[in-house]
């Protein structure tokens, strides 16, 4: 525990931090009175100073203006977006302190894990707290880490800034737009799609870099990376990557991996067609060196607009360029849906009691599938890789609750027993997302496809317009046939096992007892084509 003169003189310095950065705000340092004008024109101002980390924790100061009632309640989430499971953040503040006006500690009492009431909230001028990272806590025998791709990391020369790590939200004003100060050293490199409005370096060697986000959303939306980094930017189409590598041991680069990301995203592009939902995207990588303090939770966590993750430090050019491609494929298809086809429980999302979509299937399952089949379809692996791929897949599967409605499972996501069958959406999702596929491009003779659908939806309803949960099985089958709407009843909704060689057989190939999948000597030429057609088998399409 720091002793208080210590902890006073640092917060002394954050309010004077605070008010350097009201300069910049254009509702400078006035103090609204209602609530609803306050959620219009004043944002909540933050601060996260990474010049005056101690004991690997790093000082937050939180400015949410002027409050009307006598008592507010300031939370950390729960359960973020895109994790599907309990989270906790605020098991990772400590010293939460609430000041008046006066510079005197106001009364509050955490409520829960997450929680905060702040009593006399009509005098609340701010509140400090300290940040411990999550990366620390997964070497101290933690039953339920936290992923790594959604925790946090405070080291000398590196800090992933997930923000939800960092920054909670007042029940009343969870759609305030909030504005973003952090100090960093200024020899620091930093990443992030969050809007960048203002950045002044200072004459004790930092920089204070300023962001703003229309809403809390924005806030856990836009994860960071300070420290030092390699950093690559370059065009893919119309798309502006930014690709943040931190190798502690210098073992891997950014150039190194940027053909490889240029690749991949290019195909992926040529994949989805005109699909488009971004102009940035960043990919934030942290590799892992397998110390006992660094991350053991490897692969990524997605945002509209970017993805952070994890892999492994010592792996080989080679073997990094495929994990690359697995997993960072996956997250960027990720703008497809859920980010940009989504329903209610998604739009609306509470980070402390949140409702989870029935639609598990299409957020994880089709975007794991995409990221297959975008490869073969392009050219980046053969038949026989993807193949072997789906038969992987279907074997994993049959290790969970094969009858279990992926529909329930969603819905209850975070409960046992679906919780402990959450990993099947990256097999059975895909292989999902692989039956749909097939049924479409049978019943459409080749002219319309999974992407397809999924392009239509993305034009009825986009990032800004949720469907409803209940209504959506009932739309997709109104948009294609009545085969599809059976297979989503029976093999979705519904406990039937799918029928894998009956789904193999409509584009000729054969599965055996041990799931082995391969091409059937004695198919028709309708139904070769069709496979052809489904692969984009290009020297039969010449």
């Amino acid at each position: 525990m720091r002793d208080k003169k210590k902890q006073l003189t640092v917060i002394k310095k954050q309010l004077a931090v605070l008010g350097f950065s009201m300069l910049f705000s254009a509702c400078g340092s006035a103090k609204i009175r209602s609530n609803n004008d306050l959620a219009i024109n004043n944002p909540i101002q933050s601060i996260i100073d990474l010049t005056s980390v101690t004991n690997d924790k790093a000082p937050v100061t939180i400015d949410p203006g002027r409050f009307t009632e006598n008592e507010v309640i300031y939370r950390l989430p729960r359960v973020v977006q895109g994790s599907y499971e309990v989270s906790d953040f605020g098991n990772y503040i400590e010293d939460f302190v609430a000041l008046d006006y006066n510079g005197k500690v106001l009364p509050s009492i955490k409520i829960d894990a997450n929680s905060w009431t702040i009593s006399n909230a009509k005098q609340l001028d701010k509140i400090t707290y300290w940040v411990n990272d999550t990366y620390d806590i997964e070497r101290d025998n933690n039953p339920s880490p936290i992923f790594s791709p959604e925790g946090t990391n405070i080291s000398p020369d590196n800090y992933v800034l997930n923000l939800h790590g960092y920054i909670g939200y007042f029940d009343s004003l969870k759609n305030n737009s909030y504005t973003l100060d952090v100090i960093a050293p200024a020899d620091f490199k930093r990443t992030s799609a969050l809007e960048t409005i203002n950045t002044v370096f200072t004459n004790d060697n930092k920089v204070i870099t300023s962001y703003v986000a229309p809403r809390y959303f924005d806030i856990t939306d836009n994860p960071m990376m300070y420290g030092y980094l390699d950093v690559e930017e370059f065009m893919v189409d119309d798309i502006n990557v930014v690709l943040s590598v931190y190798s502690p041991n210098k073992v891997h680069t950014a150039t190194e991996i940027k053909e490889t990301v240029y690749n991949m995203m290019a195909a992926q592009k040529a994949y989805l067609g005109d699909i488009h939902t971004t102009n940035r995207y960043d990919i934030i990588l942290f590799l892992s060196d397998g110390k006992e303090d660094s991350p053991k939770g490897f692969g990524a966590l997605e945002h509209q607009k970017s993805t952070v993750t994890v892999l492994r430090e010592w792996s080989s050019k080679e073997y990094l360029a495929k994990s690359v491609i697995d997993v960072v494929a996956h997250e960027f298809f990720h703008i497809v849906t859920p980010l940009g086809i989504h329903s209610e429980d998604v739009h609306y999302f509470d980070y402390n009691n949140p409702t989870f979509s029935k639609h598990l299937w299409m957020y994880e399952g089709v975007t794991e599938y995409f990221a297959q089949h975008f490869q073969v379809y392009e050219g980046l692996m053969t038949e026989d890789e993807f193949y072997l791929e789906m038969s992987r897949k279907i074997n994993i599967s049959k290790r969970f609750d094969d009858t279990m409605s992926f529909t329930e499972m969603s819905e209850n996501i975070i409960e046992e027993p679906y919780a402990e069958n959450f990993n099947n959406v990256y097999y059975k999702g895909a292989l999902i997302g692989m039956c749909l596929d097939i049924l479409i491009q049978e019943e459409s003779h080749g002219a319309r496809s999974l992407v397809s659908l999924m392009k239509e939806l993305s034009l009825k309803y986009g990032k800004d317009k949720p469907f409803v949960d209940n209504s959506i099985m009932d739309e997709i089958t109104e948009m294609t046939y009545p085969s599809v709407g059976l297979f989503l009843k029976n093999h979705v909704e519904g406990n039937s096992p799918i029928p894998y060689d009956e789904i193999f057989d409509k584009v000729g190939l054969t599965i055996s007892k041990y799931n082995i999948i391969k091409a059937n000597e004695n198919a028709s030429d309708a139904k070769v084509a069709l496979r052809n057609k489904w692969l984009h088998i290009k020297s039969h399409l010449d």
